[in-house]
Protein backbone atom coordinates (compact mmCIF):
# COMPACT_ATOMS: atom_id res chain seq x y z
CA UNK A 1 0.00 0.00 0.00
CA UNK A 2 1.47 3.68 -1.05
CA UNK A 3 0.35 7.04 0.06
CA UNK A 4 -1.99 7.13 -3.15
CA UNK A 5 -4.03 4.31 -1.51
CA UNK A 6 -5.55 7.17 0.55
CA UNK A 7 -6.39 9.50 -2.18
CA UNK A 8 -9.80 10.37 -3.60
CA UNK A 9 -11.22 7.26 -6.25
CA UNK A 10 -14.12 7.44 -8.51
CA UNK A 11 -14.95 3.79 -7.34
CA UNK A 12 -17.59 2.79 -4.03
CA UNK A 13 -14.98 1.66 -1.31
CA UNK A 14 -15.60 -1.99 -0.71
CA UNK A 15 -14.97 -3.75 2.83
CA UNK A 16 -12.67 -6.86 2.55
CA UNK A 17 -14.32 -9.78 2.79
CA UNK A 18 -12.32 -12.66 4.92
CA UNK A 19 -12.49 -15.81 6.33
CA UNK A 20 -14.50 -14.74 9.65
CA UNK A 21 -12.90 -16.78 12.43
CA UNK A 22 -9.42 -15.62 10.70
CA UNK A 23 -10.17 -12.34 11.10
CA UNK A 24 -10.92 -12.72 14.69
CA UNK A 25 -7.71 -14.39 15.07
CA UNK A 26 -5.74 -11.29 12.93
CA UNK A 27 -7.77 -8.56 14.82
CA UNK A 28 -7.38 -10.58 18.72
CA UNK A 29 -3.16 -11.15 17.33
CA UNK A 30 -2.55 -7.53 16.35
CA UNK A 31 -4.03 -5.92 19.19
CA UNK A 32 -2.62 -8.21 21.80
CA UNK A 33 -0.04 -10.69 20.62
CA UNK A 34 -2.51 -13.60 21.60
CA UNK A 35 -4.51 -15.15 19.05
CA UNK A 36 -7.26 -15.82 21.91
CA UNK A 37 -7.04 -12.01 22.99
CA UNK A 38 -6.05 -12.67 26.48
CA UNK A 39 -2.46 -11.60 27.01
CA UNK A 40 -1.14 -11.45 30.45
CA UNK A 41 -2.23 -7.55 31.00
CA UNK A 42 -5.62 -8.59 30.21
CA UNK A 43 -5.58 -11.73 32.45
CA UNK A 44 -4.60 -9.40 35.48
CA UNK A 45 -7.83 -7.02 35.36
CA UNK A 46 -9.87 -9.90 36.55
CA UNK A 47 -7.80 -9.67 39.80
CA UNK A 48 -6.96 -6.98 42.11
CA UNK A 49 -9.82 -4.39 44.33
CA UNK A 50 -13.43 -4.24 43.47
CA UNK A 51 -13.15 -1.02 42.11
CA UNK A 52 -12.56 0.59 38.96
CA UNK A 53 -11.02 4.30 37.70
CA UNK A 54 -14.22 4.51 35.33
CA UNK A 55 -18.37 3.43 36.65
CA UNK A 56 -18.38 0.39 35.92
CA UNK A 57 -20.94 0.10 32.39
CA UNK A 58 -20.41 4.23 32.53
CA UNK A 59 -19.87 6.15 29.57
CA UNK A 60 -16.38 5.16 29.39
CA UNK A 61 -16.85 1.26 29.12
CA UNK A 62 -19.56 2.03 26.74
CA UNK A 63 -17.33 3.82 24.47
CA UNK A 64 -14.22 1.83 24.65
CA UNK A 65 -16.16 -1.35 24.64
CA UNK A 66 -16.86 -0.64 21.28
CA UNK A 67 -15.00 -1.51 18.04
CA UNK A 68 -15.05 2.32 16.80
CA UNK A 69 -12.27 2.51 18.53
CA UNK A 70 -10.17 0.99 15.98
CA UNK A 71 -11.50 4.58 13.88
CA UNK A 72 -11.08 6.48 17.23
CA UNK A 73 -7.87 5.50 17.43
CA UNK A 74 -6.38 6.33 13.84
CA UNK A 75 -8.31 9.41 14.53
CA UNK A 76 -6.40 10.54 17.21
CA UNK A 77 -3.54 9.98 15.93
CA UNK A 78 -3.99 11.81 12.67
CA UNK A 79 -5.07 14.75 15.36
CA UNK A 80 -1.39 14.48 17.33
CA UNK A 81 0.02 14.85 14.36
CA UNK A 82 -1.23 18.46 13.95
CA UNK A 83 0.24 19.88 17.25
CA UNK A 84 4.23 21.06 16.34
CA UNK A 85 5.37 20.12 20.28
CA UNK A 86 3.38 16.75 20.22
CA UNK A 87 4.67 15.08 16.57
CA UNK A 88 8.20 16.56 17.17
CA UNK A 89 8.09 14.64 19.89
CA UNK A 90 7.04 11.41 18.02
CA UNK A 91 9.29 11.87 15.44
CA UNK A 92 12.58 12.00 17.74
CA UNK A 93 11.65 9.85 20.47
CA UNK A 94 9.07 6.92 18.90
CA UNK A 95 10.26 3.85 16.89
CA UNK A 96 6.70 4.50 15.18
CA UNK A 97 8.10 3.09 12.36
CA UNK A 98 10.44 0.86 13.15
CA UNK A 99 7.63 -0.81 16.24
CA UNK A 100 4.00 0.13 14.72
CA UNK A 101 2.90 -2.73 16.02
CA UNK A 102 4.54 -2.84 19.35
CA UNK A 103 3.68 0.83 19.41
CA UNK A 104 -0.12 0.14 18.66
CA UNK A 105 0.12 -2.93 21.08
CA UNK A 106 1.40 -0.55 24.04
CA UNK A 107 -1.32 2.53 23.24
CA UNK A 108 -4.15 -0.42 23.13
CA UNK A 109 -3.00 -1.44 26.89
CA UNK A 110 -3.16 2.03 28.37
CA UNK A 111 -6.58 2.24 26.94
CA UNK A 112 -8.20 -1.18 28.36
CA UNK A 113 -6.10 -1.51 31.63
CA UNK A 114 -7.27 2.66 32.21
CA UNK A 115 -10.74 1.39 31.52
CA UNK A 116 -11.43 -1.86 32.94
CA UNK A 117 -8.79 -2.46 35.51
CA UNK A 118 -8.85 -1.35 39.26
CA UNK A 119 -7.84 1.89 40.02
CA UNK A 120 -4.41 0.43 42.00
CA UNK A 121 -3.31 -0.94 38.33
CA UNK A 122 -4.53 2.40 36.34
CA UNK A 123 -2.34 3.81 39.03
CA UNK A 124 0.80 2.17 38.54
CA UNK A 125 0.72 1.88 35.01
CA UNK A 126 0.38 5.53 34.91
CA UNK A 127 3.22 5.84 37.11
CA UNK A 128 5.74 4.12 33.81
CA UNK A 129 3.97 5.95 31.42
CA UNK A 130 4.79 9.50 33.82
CA UNK A 131 8.42 7.75 33.95
CA UNK A 132 8.30 7.21 30.19
CA UNK A 133 8.00 10.90 29.27
CA UNK A 134 10.34 12.18 31.74
CA UNK A 135 13.14 11.20 28.75
CA UNK A 136 10.95 12.64 25.69
CA UNK A 137 12.18 16.20 25.57
CA UNK A 138 13.58 18.68 22.95
CA UNK A 139 12.84 21.64 21.32
CA UNK A 140 10.09 22.04 18.55
CA UNK A 141 10.61 23.95 15.32
CA UNK A 142 9.86 26.84 16.36
CA UNK A 143 12.25 27.24 18.83
CA UNK A 144 10.16 26.40 21.79
CA UNK A 145 11.06 23.49 24.20
CA UNK A 146 8.73 20.57 24.52
CA UNK A 147 8.13 18.02 27.55
CA UNK A 148 6.43 14.70 26.92
CA UNK A 149 5.38 16.01 30.82
CA UNK A 150 4.25 19.42 29.91
CA UNK A 151 0.36 19.82 31.45
CA UNK A 152 -0.55 21.66 28.34
CA UNK A 153 0.94 18.69 26.40
CA UNK A 154 -0.92 16.42 27.97
CA UNK A 155 -3.86 18.18 27.85
CA UNK A 156 -3.52 18.47 24.03
CA UNK A 157 -3.11 14.70 24.13
CA UNK A 158 -6.31 13.71 26.22
CA UNK A 159 -8.27 16.00 24.07
CA UNK A 160 -6.86 14.39 20.54
CA UNK A 161 -7.79 10.78 22.28
CA UNK A 162 -11.11 11.62 24.14
CA UNK A 163 -12.56 14.03 20.71
CA UNK A 164 -11.50 10.61 18.23
CA UNK A 165 -13.13 8.35 20.38
CA UNK A 166 -15.97 10.01 21.41
CA UNK A 167 -16.55 11.18 17.03
CA UNK A 168 -16.02 7.82 16.12
CA UNK A 169 -18.70 5.92 18.67
CA UNK A 170 -21.20 8.77 17.58
CA UNK A 171 -20.22 7.70 14.07
CA UNK A 172 -19.83 4.02 14.36
CA UNK A 173 -21.26 2.80 17.98
CA UNK A 174 -24.24 0.78 18.39
CA UNK A 175 -24.82 1.84 22.11
CA UNK A 176 -25.81 5.13 23.92
CA UNK A 177 -23.57 6.45 25.71
CA UNK A 178 -25.01 6.79 29.46
CA UNK A 179 -25.31 10.54 30.30
CA UNK A 180 -24.73 11.34 26.66
CA UNK A 181 -21.75 13.03 25.40
CA UNK A 182 -20.43 15.35 28.75
CA UNK A 183 -20.63 12.51 30.66
CA UNK A 184 -17.96 10.47 28.93
CA UNK A 185 -15.61 13.82 28.56
CA UNK A 186 -15.84 14.04 32.50
CA UNK A 187 -15.41 10.70 33.07
CA UNK A 188 -12.29 10.08 30.73
CA UNK A 189 -10.84 13.09 32.51
CA UNK A 190 -9.50 11.20 35.42
CA UNK A 191 -7.18 9.06 32.89
CA UNK A 192 -4.72 12.41 32.15
CA UNK A 193 -5.38 13.29 35.28
CA UNK A 194 -3.39 10.40 36.36
CA UNK A 195 -0.30 11.35 33.98
CA UNK A 196 -0.26 14.75 35.01
CA UNK A 197 -2.53 16.83 32.93
CA UNK A 198 -4.64 19.90 34.31
CA UNK A 199 -7.43 22.09 33.39
CA UNK A 200 -9.32 19.41 31.39
CA UNK A 201 -12.41 19.82 29.70
CA UNK A 202 -15.24 18.75 31.21
CA UNK A 203 -18.29 18.64 28.95
CA UNK A 204 -18.24 18.58 25.03
CA UNK A 205 -18.21 21.82 24.73
CA UNK A 206 -15.23 22.97 26.40
CA UNK A 207 -13.61 20.33 24.82
CA UNK A 208 -14.14 21.57 21.26
CA UNK A 209 -13.17 25.07 22.64
CA UNK A 210 -10.06 23.63 23.73
CA UNK A 211 -9.38 22.40 20.65
CA UNK A 212 -9.91 25.25 18.69
CA UNK A 213 -7.50 27.14 21.35
CA UNK A 214 -5.00 24.94 20.11
CA UNK A 215 -5.78 24.99 16.24
CA UNK A 216 -5.44 29.02 16.83
CA UNK A 217 -1.58 28.38 17.24
CA UNK A 218 0.38 29.60 14.32
CA UNK A 219 2.81 26.56 14.19
CA UNK A 220 -0.69 23.92 14.62
CA UNK A 221 -0.49 21.39 11.61
CA UNK A 222 2.86 23.50 9.99
CA UNK A 223 5.84 21.30 11.90
CA UNK A 224 8.52 19.64 9.47
CA UNK A 225 7.36 16.29 11.28
CA UNK A 226 3.64 17.01 10.47
CA UNK A 227 3.83 15.59 6.68
CA UNK A 228 5.99 12.61 7.63
CA UNK A 229 3.86 11.36 10.18
CA UNK A 230 0.80 11.87 8.35
CA UNK A 231 2.30 9.97 5.28
CA UNK A 232 2.94 7.39 7.32
CA UNK A 233 -0.87 7.31 8.93
CA UNK A 234 -1.73 6.77 5.23
CA UNK A 235 0.38 3.58 4.39
CA UNK A 236 1.91 2.33 8.00
CA UNK A 237 4.39 -0.38 8.07
CA UNK A 238 1.88 -3.24 9.02
CA UNK A 239 2.04 -6.87 7.80
CA UNK A 240 0.32 -7.01 4.05
CA UNK A 241 -3.09 -9.13 5.41
CA UNK A 242 -3.03 -5.77 7.98
CA UNK A 243 -3.03 -3.31 5.17
CA UNK A 244 -7.31 -3.43 2.98
CA UNK A 245 -8.91 -3.02 6.37
CA UNK A 246 -6.76 -0.44 7.81
CA UNK A 247 -7.05 1.60 4.91
CA UNK A 248 -11.17 1.15 5.32
CA UNK A 249 -10.46 2.40 8.81
CA UNK A 250 -8.14 4.96 7.90
CA UNK A 251 -10.41 6.39 5.45
CA UNK A 252 -13.16 6.57 7.75
CA UNK A 253 -11.18 8.40 10.54
CA UNK A 254 -10.24 10.49 7.77
CA UNK A 255 -13.59 11.36 7.13
CA UNK A 256 -14.62 11.95 10.64
CA UNK A 257 -11.86 14.93 11.02
CA UNK A 258 -12.54 18.50 10.86
CA UNK A 259 -12.68 19.67 7.06
CA UNK A 260 -9.44 21.88 8.38
CA UNK A 261 -7.67 19.42 10.12
CA UNK A 262 -8.18 16.95 7.33
CA UNK A 263 -6.81 19.89 4.70
CA UNK A 264 -3.54 20.27 6.89
CA UNK A 265 -2.67 16.94 6.97
CA UNK A 266 -3.24 16.43 3.32
CA UNK A 267 -6.30 13.71 4.04
CA UNK A 268 -9.57 13.24 1.67
CA UNK A 269 -12.70 12.89 3.09
CA UNK A 270 -14.26 10.54 0.71
CA UNK A 271 -18.45 9.65 1.17
CA UNK A 272 -19.19 6.83 2.30
CA UNK A 273 -15.71 6.03 4.32
CA UNK A 274 -17.63 5.48 7.35
CA UNK A 275 -20.74 3.27 5.80
CA UNK A 276 -17.71 1.02 4.64
CA UNK A 277 -16.24 0.84 7.93
CA UNK A 278 -19.42 0.22 9.92
CA UNK A 279 -19.58 -2.87 7.21
CA UNK A 280 -16.48 -4.02 8.92
CA UNK A 281 -16.71 -3.25 11.72
CA UNK A 282 -19.94 -5.44 11.83
CA UNK A 283 -18.39 -8.17 10.68
CA UNK A 284 -16.18 -8.09 13.40
CA UNK A 285 -18.67 -7.91 15.91
CA UNK A 286 -20.32 -11.60 14.42
CA UNK A 287 -16.63 -12.72 14.57
CA UNK A 288 -15.92 -11.48 17.97
CA UNK A 289 -17.77 -11.79 21.06
CA UNK A 290 -20.22 -9.02 22.09
CA UNK A 291 -17.83 -8.17 25.26
CA UNK A 292 -13.81 -8.04 25.05
CA UNK A 293 -11.69 -9.97 27.21
CA UNK A 294 -10.99 -7.31 29.07
CA UNK A 295 -14.74 -6.21 29.75
CA UNK A 296 -15.34 -9.97 30.89
CA UNK A 297 -12.48 -9.93 32.96
CA UNK A 298 -14.01 -7.03 34.39
CA UNK A 299 -16.77 -7.99 35.41
CA UNK A 300 -15.32 -10.94 36.98
CA UNK A 301 -13.63 -9.19 39.06
CA UNK A 302 -16.48 -6.84 39.99
CA UNK A 303 -18.45 -9.43 40.54
CA UNK A 304 -21.06 -8.09 37.54
CA UNK A 305 -23.33 -10.04 35.35
CA UNK A 306 -21.97 -11.07 31.64
CA UNK A 307 -23.93 -9.16 29.27
CA UNK A 308 -26.95 -11.00 27.19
Amino acid sequence: MTASDLSPASEPLQVPQANVPLVARMFRTLLSGDPNGTPPWVARIATGDADCLVEPDGPSWVVHGSLSTLVGGVRALMMQALQPGAVTGVAEHSAYRTDTIGRLRRTTQWLVITTFADVATAQATAAAVRSMHERVTGTGPDGRPYSASDPDLLRWVHDAFTDSFLTAHLALGSREIPGGPDAYVAEWAASAELLGATDLPQTQAELRAQLDEYRADPGFGRAPATEDVAAFLRAPNLPIAYRAPYRVLALAAAATLDPADAALLGLPQRPGAVRAARGMIDILMWALSSTSPAERAARMRLGLQQPG
